[in-house]
């Protein structure tokens, strides 16, 4: 990939311009925003991160689109943005999962010698209540967000420091779920990267391609027409548009998906130490793409059938994989379901071993809809009630992290699939 020589030739470069004996000191901008909707500007997530000690927490290492250290100022328009800057008003400054992102890397970089040469600038874009279409390439949204990027790379350059977007955090889709808005939102998303990563390469003159780093959206229930049983349910294109992507092309990569993670009243947006939780996930992704080693989250990789039974095999981050109803509230089969053309459920019971899942059904499978996580009460979302399942890997048995008191594994959970079974 273009993206793993270029950044270890800049990595490499910092390396001997820190031991060389200049008085300026060389420096490399690592610019990684997130863009979406609400839940990509922290809509009602009551903010864990503490400003004042932020700097300190990351040792200076991570910085706004000025490259400064005053977050949380976020606006739709330049002018109301500065103005909230002007006179301190934090009224709206939601917990963001770009700052757990950034936590986790500039610790990362810290540890690798880093900590005096690379800077991580993050910020979000975006607009709320809005689909796809209203904020790709050419919307006032999209227009503000590119600006801010050369804003931060002409800064950067300024000061002669190097300036690459290595990738961009994705949270949007739950518009295009309740609304259908979108005809064809897997090309509409791989059309933004190809946009954003060409506008962006525009300004930096980076070789690097911009990665996407996407969440998986899985609030279906809040479409009022959704019926988990129906063949045809057109709800689940969103997150499975999402899911393939980051299965067939390499400049898209996960976070995870949203539904194991707590949401404010159970219904939009996930809250504050929910975006800080996926914010970690998502900075392990950055770190493994810096390190060369993109990982491709928890999600099915073949399906067969044999008899009347469903054979599905998972890509498994860190085995083994587990049905955990502790983190995730049961749900009826573990979150998996076989609807067949006639919109009947015909699974019977569910066994797991190793990492293949064994779906026993009524009748044969053939030609029925394999799903997982396509369930849930009207109108919620989340571990209790909404749309959800049961499956993990173990990642958090080695990795793990603390908010607000409390230990919080960071497990990679199953991706939410609708696939049809020949």
């Amino acid at each position: 990939m273009k993206l793993r020589s270029s950044l270890i030739l800049l990595l490499a470069s910092l390396i001997f311009v820190s031991c060389s004996t200049s008085p300026q000191k060389k420096r490399m901008v690592l610019a990684i925003p997130v863009y979406g909707q609400s839940l990509a500007l922290g809509e009602e997530a009551i903010r864990i991160t503490d400003f004042d000690t932020f700097g300190t927490q990351t040792n200076h290492m991570v910085v706004t689109e000025n490259l400064d250290e005053n977050f949380g100022y976020y606006s739709d328009t330049h002018f109301k943005q500065w103005m909230k800057k002007m006179l301190n008003d934090h009224d709206r400054a939601f917990e963001l999962s770009v700052y757990g992102m950034a936590e986790v890397v500039a610790k990362h970089l810290k540890e690798q010698g880093y900590g005096d040469s690379l800077l991580i600038s993050t910020f979000p874009g975006g607009q709320g209540a809005t689909g796809i279409a209203d904020m790709s390439k050419g919307t006032k949204a999209y227009k503000k967000f590119i600006e801010e990027i050369e804003v931060s790379y002409q800064k950067a350059k300024d000061k002669g420091w190097d300036f690459v977007v290595p990738a961009f955090c994705w949270m949007q889709g739950e518009d295009d779920i309740v609304w259908k808005k979108s005809g064809n939102y897997k090309k509409d998303l791989k059309q933004f990267q190809t946009d954003l990563n060409r506008d962006i390469k525009a300004i930096t003159k980076q070789r690097a391609d911009v990665v996407c780093i996407t969440y998986q959206t899985n609030c279906l229930t809040l479409s009022k027409e959704f019926n988990e049983n129906n063949f045809s349910g057109r709800e689940t294109e969103i997150p499975q548009a999402q899911l393939e992507l980051i299965n067939e092309d390499d400049l898209f990569i996960p976070s995870g998906p949203t539904y194991p993670y707590s949401f404010v009243g159970e219904r939009v947006h996930i809250d504050g130490i929910s975006q800080k939780r996926l914010g970690y996930l998502a900075g392990l992704s950055v770190i493994r793409l810096l390190d060369s080693k993109p990982a491709k989250g928890l999600y099915p990789i073949g399906f067969s059938i044999s008899g009347d039974t469903v054979l599905v095999r998972f890509n498994v981050p860190t085995p083994p994989l587990v049905l955990d109803t502790i983190a995730v509230k049961y749900a009826a089969n573990h979150g998996f379901s076989v609807i067949d053309s006639t919109n009947t459920n015909i699974l019977k019971k569910v066994f797991l071993k190793d990492n293949v899942l064994k779906l026993y059904c009524k009748k044969s499978p053939s030609g029925a809809k394999t799903r997982y996580a396509v369930n849930g009460i009207k109108d919620k979302s989340g571990p209790k009630y909404g749309p959800r399942g049961n499956l993990r890997d173990s990642q958090g048995e080695l990795l793990s992290t603390t908010i607000a008191n409390k230990v919080y594994p960071l497990h990679n959970w199953s991706y939410q699939f609708d696939v049809l079974v020949k």
